[in-house]
């Protein structure tokens, strides 16, 4: 998980992607990140992190050419509301799946980042928008 998250943040930085929030699994994960004008094709930062994490884990398992990953989501967020609200369901995915109380207690997601690093009024903000509305496919 380590290794994943690593690679990820790693890849999607030279990618010169940055990335608001984060959510690691062994089955997935989830992103908000954000693009510039420098920053690389999606595809090809993602294309990146499974083909590496994929050789790494056939690797551990002495494993060759075994699939590990099958496909990603992505989608375009043009409305800050839609992004807050993404943002709190990112942050808040750990507690979700029922790993954690706290999502600041699951070390491969930023939710102790986002804690440190955004204000008390944005923390809010973003924890003020409700979960059941969002739709997205989320299967753990």
């Amino acid at each position: 998980m380590d290794f994943l998250t690593n690679l990820l943040l790693g890849t999607l930085a030279e990618g010169s992607w940055r990335a608001d929030a984060w959510a690691v699994f062994p089955n997935h994960y989830h992103l908000i990140i954000r693009s510039s004008v420098s920053s690389r094709p999606l595809s090809k930062v993602l294309g990146k992190v499974h083909m590496l994490s994929s050789k790494e884990i056939n690797r551990e398992d002495g494993v060759e050419g075994r699939k590990i990953w099958f496909n990603y989501r992505d989608t375009h967020l043009t409305f800050e509301n839609s992004h807050l609200a993404r943002l709190h369901y990112v942050i808040h995915n750990p507690v979700h799946h029922g790993l954690v109380r706290c999502a600041a207690q699951y070390p491969w997601c930023s939710a102790a980042w986002f804690e440190r690093n955004s204000s008390p009024a944005f923390r809010e903000t973003v924890r003020s928008f409700p979960l059941d509305r969002l739709q997205i496919e989320d299967d753990f």
